[in-house]
């Protein structure tokens, strides 16, 4: 059994691969950013022997103590954004320097053993294949493109880093890349993926824009995690992590299924009304960027390679739904 250190532990994903990792019987070192995040996780896992490192990705302090003994370094942890930034670089430049950093103090500490959370993000537009061509993990996407937000920049910047800096320094990296993470939170401090889920039960949407995003369930991200773990033959790979994609349209007309009584909209944006808005509105400007383009992604090799089946991505929404709808903000 191994030793993880995980960064960002009391994130929505990161909260989960914590219990799949404890279940499998590895022993974990979370890494947190204040006491409060130490006490929804002890509140998660009251009888867990969890150590606890107080770490910041734009601070080198703790760093190289908090690998000490570790044998696996687990990286979550990445800035996102509440809303769209003035300057991209307030997202681009912790992201990127703050897992140099973590990398760096594996380095140090004789940790070789590296499994990185990226993002499907980091793939889909590629500037290199046609807009409405699928993906697969050997693109990248361009992180220059005007079409291309803060957060889908951070997150390609970061990975490319990664896997330069382990090349260089003769890291064993994995990368696990989802797509939209839905699925059960394990407590109410849940992502923009489950906000989303909500905003859409509540009617804030009168109409919806043509794009589609990759789908997986919280639950299968978290098994990748472990899976990449105990496999060697996930070392130097990419995984997608996409149970198939979903249009907008598509996700509002599962939810309105499920909850008839709600006021969910599912009317469909025009296009032209969408590029006029967001030449005004910064947020419809970030959605803009996807229209035309297929933001699926090729993700088979993850269920060849760790043998396991994708929770179906309709369940994994209505799983959010169900839980948003019984905990509501």
């Amino acid at each position: 059994m191994a030793k993880v250190l995980i960064t960002g532990a009391s994130g929505f994903i990161a909260k989960h691969i914590v219990r799949e990792l404890l279940d499998a019987g590895h022993s974990v070192c979370a890494s947190i950013r204040s006491g409060k995040r130490k006490a929804e996780l002890e509140a998660l896992f009251p009888d867990a022997a969890l150590e606890f490192a107080m770490l910041d990705l734009t601070k080198d302090e703790g760093w190289d103590g908090a690998l000490g003994g570790v044998d696996v370094l687990m990286h979550t942890a990445s800035p996102f954004p509440n809303g769209v930034p003035n300057d991209p670089l307030e997202i681009i430049r912790p992201a990127v320097d703050g897992t140099l950093r973590a990398l760096k103090a594996a380095t140090a500490a004789g940790v070789s053993r590296v499994i990185l959370t990226s993002s499907c993000a980091a793939i889909y537009k590629d500037s290199s294949k046609p807009p409405m061509q699928r993906s697969t993990v050997a693109n990248w996407t361009d992180a220059d493109a005007s079409y291309v937000t803060a957060y889908e920049a951070s997150k390609t910047l970061a990975e490319r880093a990664a896997w330069d800096y382990a090349a260089e320094h003769g890291l064993r990296l994995t990368t696990i890349n989802p797509g939209a993470v839905f699925g059960p939170a394990m407590d109410p401090h849940y992502g923009t993926s489950l906000e989303l889920v909500g905003q859409i039960l509540n009617g804030d949407f009168p109409m919806l824009p043509n794009i589609n995003m990759p789908v997986v369930d919280v639950r299968d991200v978290a098994r990748m995690h472990v899976g990449a773990l105990e496999n060697d033959e996930t070392v130097g790979e990419r995984f997608a992590a996409n149970a198939g994609a979903l249009t907008m349209v598509e996700l509002a007309s599962a939810l309105k299924q499920q909850f008839p009584d709600r006021k969910i909209s599912t009317r469909q944006a025009p296009d032209l009304v969408l590029k006029l808005v967001g030449k005004f509105d910064k947020t419809v400007g970030q959605v803009v960027g996807n229209l035309g383009r297929n933001s699926d992604v090729e993700a088979s090799n993850a269920e060849r390679v760790m043998g396991f089946t994708y929770i179906p991505s309709t369940d994994a929404l209505l799983a959010a739904a169900e839980y948003v709808v019984a905990n509501p903000a």
